[in-house]
């Protein structure tokens, strides 16, 4: 029943399947190369050109004369999308971004003033900006556009400012059930006329304005903010850099164009390499070494628990939303680990693929997790999350985080700041990245034994996971 695959040495991908059993949340997986996309990720590079630049919308304002804000240019361009920096720029980057997110805000406020000092300002590059409201994670997000996109008919340079306005004050409105007044306000200290913008908010074509930037990102393959298209004005290719990414990217990128050469997806670079019979970190057995700077968490990075010298190793890819792996964690593991963990015969390890497109608050339980393992207490924080799932999965999610964090007596402050640090976002993103290549759902679990990988897609029922881990233990035992 169970086919061999080449040895860990030789690459661990692809691997062979032992149980057909495909239950399970399914993941949106991208072509080959691409990582799955979250509120902050890896970049991705397209081999081929993209759409360098969307139809336009019917009413967006027409092209205007160039005006200048704090001494950079901004207008419109012949589409009507706003934009800053120098319109013969050789390099355009269209950027996709929720005005309620996050993420996007950390970019606006840490990484932009950085990017236009080197690049805009010395006419190297202009950003143009595109609404791309997810609704499903901020309800007021798209009422937020609406309101930019309102100042926005007023002028060019109100619309940067209210841009701005919005991102600074983002954790004022965000939670409003209703921020119509704040955003009133931000609209009047943009510059804007509130005479004429009140009105605006009831014209259908402004809201279909942000719905077709929404259709349009969607198009290019983005799902999560920011994200960004850069075109090569000259040559028309486009490359494509999803998340938050930091200064130093953004800048290898630009650099990277200017030579003539295409930008380098790190992840699909490593995925390549893997592909190559280069062995992921996380795989190594040397890896799984209890880090002696933070117990309970290897060497790759990974928490663990059981006997570091078993026979087997699971490696458990795993999404806190996702019911398959609730089951899986309350109605088998126990079975498991009274079985196999505890005895020593195995080793179980846990990597975060949160499944965004179809669990929106996923990124966020990983990220507590993270931060609450930090502290020591992650298999404690990782059984509550399942058990409270329904709790936490909404609005409530901040309250119920608050109430898992004081039972199990984390430091807040310390958890604050790990939740906020762009290393904890990585963490997760990486272990995205590294289950790119053969995770199709969750929860997904590598064995490792004897050099070798299988692969348990699904949540098996308990019996039909006693039987597989008792006969790969035995191939284990026998090949000693």
């Amino acid at each position: 029943m169970f086919a061999h695959t080449t040895s860990l040495g030789k690459g661990l991908l692809p691997l062979i399947a032992f149980l057909l059993i495909l239950a399970g949340c399914q993941a949106v997986i991208p072509p080959a190369g691409q990582a799955p996309v979250a509120p902050a990720t890896q970049p991705t590079a397209t081999d081929a050109p993209a759409t360098a630049v969307p139809t336009v919308a019917a009413s967006a304002p027409a092209a205007s004369e160039q005006e200048f804000l704090d001494g950079i240019p901004v207008g419109f361009t012949a589409e009507g999308y706003p934009y800053r920096g120098n319109p013969d720029a050789p390099v355009t980057v269209y950027e996709y971004s929720d005005y309620q997110c996050p993420f996007c805000q950390r970019h606006v406020l840490q990484t932009e003033p950085a990017l236009t000092s080197s690049f805009v300002r010395p006419g190297q590059a202009k950003f143009v900006f595109r609404d791309f409201p997810l609704d499903s994670l901020h309800p007021n997000a798209t009422p937020s556009a609406i309101a930019a996109n309102c100042v926005m008919e007023q002028g060019i340079v109100p619309f940067w400012k209210m841009h701005d306005l919005l991102f600074r004050t983002q954790e004022e409105w965000a939670s409003l059930p209703d921020a119509s007044d704040v955003f009133v306000r931000l609209a009047g200290e943009a510059g804007a006329d509130v005479t004429l913008y009140t009105p605006c908010l009831a014209d259908s074509a402004i809201a279909e304005r942000v719905k077709t930037s929404l259709a349009e990102g969607t198009a290019l393959g983005f799902s999560g903010t920011p994200s960004f298209n850069f075109v090569v004005e000259e040559t028309g290719d486009a490359y494509q850099l999803v998340g938050a990414q930091p200064y130093d990217t953004f800048n290898s990128w630009f650099t990277t164009i200017a030579d003539g050469g295409s930008p380098v997806d790190p992840a699909a670079a490593q995925a390549q390499q893997q592909g190559q019979g280069e062995i992921p970190l996380w795989a190594v057995p040397e890896n799984w070494a209890d880090d002696p700077a933070r117990p309970g968490i290897n060497l790759a990075g990974d928490f663990w628990r059981g006997n570091p010298d078993a026979l087997v190793t699971v490696v458990e890819f795993s999404d806190f939303q996702c019911p398959f792996c609730q089951r899986h964690t309350l109605e088998t593991q126990p079975l498991l680990d009274e079985q196999f963990v505890d005895t020593g015969d195995v080793m179980w390890i846990f990597k975060h693929f949160p499944v965004q497109s179809t669990h929106p608050f996923a990124f966020d339980a990983a990220i507590f997790a993270q931060c609450v393992g930090e502290q020591g207490q992650f298999w404690e924080a990782h059984d509550i999350l399942f058990q409270r799932m329904s709790d936490w999965s909404g609005s409530n999610l901040e309250t119920v985080f608050g109430e898992i964090a004081a039972q199990l007596g984390v430091d807040s402050e310390s958890l604050a700041t790990c939740r906020a640090d762009e290393a904890t976002l990585q963490n997760v993103q990486s272990d995205l990245s590294e289950g790119a290549q053969f995770v199709q759902g969750t929860p997904t679990f590598v064995v490792i034994y004897n050099n070798q990988g299988r692969l348990i897609p699904g949540a098996l029922p308990a019996d039909q996971f006693v039987t597989a881990l008792n006969q790969l233990l035995a191939e284990a035992k026998g090949g000693q």
